[in-house]
């Protein structure tokens, strides 16, 4: 069972316009209303690889009430691999008094560019924050890997993702962190597995603009590998194992929604099938580039990635001198 872990869960509306137009009306084409928040961005993608997971984190009030209701429901995507139906999704999720937070995405027919509105999410107390840290121990007994995805709601302290990689560690489970900011940099320090910025995300943490020398600082700073995401150049990898970047065959338009959250479930799938990483970063590029081509923000488009997947191409770094 691979976990996830996401504090800030939210309901994701995507809207569907022919043009948006600033200081106008719009009409809306078609709707979408799915779970989110990066880990259950992960955990969706996971089960149409075929791989049993679990989501925990916060979840309350009506909005939070339709989240759990679609997440019981089946996968509204058809995503999974051929032949095999999507693999359970076990909802561990820690009820809180407060509403859970919606995104909006619009997506704008005309160019293709979406429009990202986010809520800042429930006020988490501190007793729900200890409930919640019970159910992460429990669950972590059982886990495969985990995965630590998001930003943090109001209530829960900058240094909580550090507080959530030294139990994994000590139980020996993989541990990948994927947020930014003051909590990655706190985080980090507690030695994951795996951290998964974006470039900007990393120039923030580092305050170099050149990926190579910043994922290698990232690194030195205390995390075991770095997968940089570059957007439509594909990540970069710096690992104890080597160094690489992988990078689709092509660029392609889209909405890239989701696309960073595709990349982790690759990551984290790769790992425990025991895949070299090559095969996992691989995995991770066709994955995201397939979620740009999906016509839902958040899923990813089976054919398209079937199609890429022998085609991204990964190249080694020489070792640093």
């Amino acid at each position: 069972m691979i976990l996830t872990v996401t504090l800030n869960t939210a309901l994701d509306l995507t809207y569907d316009v022919p043009k948006l137009v600033p200081h106008t009306s719009h009409r809306v084409g078609d709707i979408s209303e799915r779970p989110g928040g990066k880990g259950l961005n992960v955990a969706r993608v996971l089960s149409a690889l075929g791989h049993e997971t679990a989501v925990t984190g916060f979840a309350g009030g009506s909005t939070g009430a339709v989240l759990r209701e679609l997440l019981a429901g089946p996968s509204p995507d058809g995503s999974g691999a051929p032949g095999t139906a999507p693999a359970p999704i076990t909802d561990a999720l820690v009820t809180v008094a407060g509403n859970t937070r919606r995104t909006i995405a619009v997506v704008d027919r005309t160019t293709g560019d979406t429009t990202q509105l986010n809520e800042p999410g429930p006020l988490v107390t501190a007793d729900e924050w200890t409930a919640f840290l019970g159910r992460y121990e429990e669950l972590l007994a059982g886990a495969d890997a985990v995965a630590l995805c998001g930003s943090l709601p109001p209530g829960i302290h900058v240094g909580a993702y550090a507080e959530l990689v030294r139990p994994a560690r000590a139980a020996g489970v993989p541990v990948l962190l994927d947020t930014s900011g003051e909590p990655l940099r706190r985080g980090i320090a507690a030695r994951p597995d795996l951290i998964k910025p974006n470039a900007d995300e990393l120039a923030q943490l580092t305050g170099s603009r050149d990926p190579l020398r910043a994922t290698r600082d990232a690194r030195r700073r205390g995390a075991h590998g770095v997968i940089a995401s570059l957007g439509p150049d594909g990540v970069l990898a710096v690992t104890p194992d080597g160094t690489w970047q992988a990078r689709p065959p092509a660029r392609v338009l889209g909405n890239p929604t989701g696309a960073g959250d595709s990349a982790v479930a690759g990551l984290l799938s790769g790992l425990v099938e025991g895949l070299g990483w090559p095969d996992r970063l691989r995995r991770a590029v066709a994955l995201s580039t397939a979620t740009v081509l999906a016509p839902t923000a958040g899923d990813f488009d089976r054919a398209a990635y079937e199609e890429l997947l022998p085609r991204v191409v990964v190249e080694e770094h020489a070792p640093a001198a």
